[in-house]
């Protein structure tokens, strides 16, 4: 039982932290509250099924289309439709969810509502300390860890990176020094994306997958994000661990768990802004970018 709680409070942690991390960079940058988030998350896995199933496409291939055209999509929707309402936002909220019914209502159009699988990218099991862990959920965590890893390195250590801290920090001194407001949050928009497609990547050989699954995910991340201090990659990542193994403790240990995970991760979340109001990182976040 506490091997099953490890092992996927691990894999529930790291597909939390690439969504919460995607959707708090966008914040930072454009203070968008993009509740399309998770929706591009559930595109990615029905293009993933589309090209594997249908098309018969190499699964590796399929993902590596996937993601890209999940990106792309993102950042036209960006472009179009909500850099166009970004300064009111009550329309960017609605223009956003509206996007994600938009999605759903069309996966729900062609694919239909029963459940799909994707093949796993590899099979068989590996014994860790006695306990037999899915190669597929090894697989997850291995690539979740290098892509935080890339993120942070890309953020500190590369010009764009730079330029995106910059922007988060202070727009109108970021438009000062010569940086292209406009193309940082495009950018930003695109990695967000990108980040929500490779976790629907990795989730869609984990579980079946429905036109609704992309609402539990959202619910998470706005906890998530909320938890850990809005706008805080470090928030954000302590966040998802704290709340994935919550999840999945209820999921284990308590009866008809499976019901009750989101209103613990909520009332988790509530606890911590009653006593600390701006998230466990806000207050370090709002010095980083003072």
């Amino acid at each position: 039982m506490a091997e099953n709680i490890i092992v996927y409070g691990l894999v529930s942690s790291g597909v939390y932290a690439l969504l919460a991390v995607g959707f708090s960079l966008i914040f930072g940058v454009a203070r968008i509250v993009n509740l399309s988030h998770t929706a591009f998350y559930m595109l990615a896995a029905y293009l993933i099924y589309s090209l594997t199933i249908a098309a018969g496409l190499n699964i590796y291939l399929s993902i590596a289309i996937a993601i890209f055209a999940v990106a792309v999509v993102g950042t036209i929707s960006y472009r179009l439709v909500i850099a166009r309402v970004r300064q009111h936002e009550a329309t960017t909220l609605i223009v956003t969810i509206a996007l994600a019914v938009i999605i759903q209502e069309a996966i729900l159009k062609g694919f239909g509502g029963n459940p799909r699988s994707v093949p796993k990218l590899i099979s068989g099991a590996t014994e860790i300390f006695g306990v037999g862990v899915l190669n597929q959920q090894l697989l997850t965590l291995g690539v979740v860890l290098l892509l935080i890893l890339a993120t942070w390195l890309f953020l500190m250590k590369t010009k764009s990176g730079v330029a995106i801290r910059s922007t988060a920090q202070d727009r109108e001194t970021a438009n000062l020094m010569g940086i292209n407001v406009p193309r940082i949050e495009t950018l930003t928009m695109a990695i967000s994306v990108g980040l929500a497609a490779i976790a629907g990547a990795l989730v869609a050989p984990l579980f079946v997958l429905t036109p609704g699954m992309w609402t539990h995910p959202l619910v998470m991340v706005l906890a998530i994000v909320v938890l850990g201090g809005l706008g805080s990659l470090q928030g954000s990542l302590i966040g998802a661990v704290i709340l994935g193994f919550s999840e999945n403790l209820v999921v284990f240990l308590a009866p008809s768990g499976a019901f009750l995970k989101t209103s613990v991760a909520l009332t988790i979340m509530l606890i911590v802004i009653l006593i600390r109001p701006e998230g466990l990182f806000g207050v370090k976040f709002e010095e980083e970018r003072g």
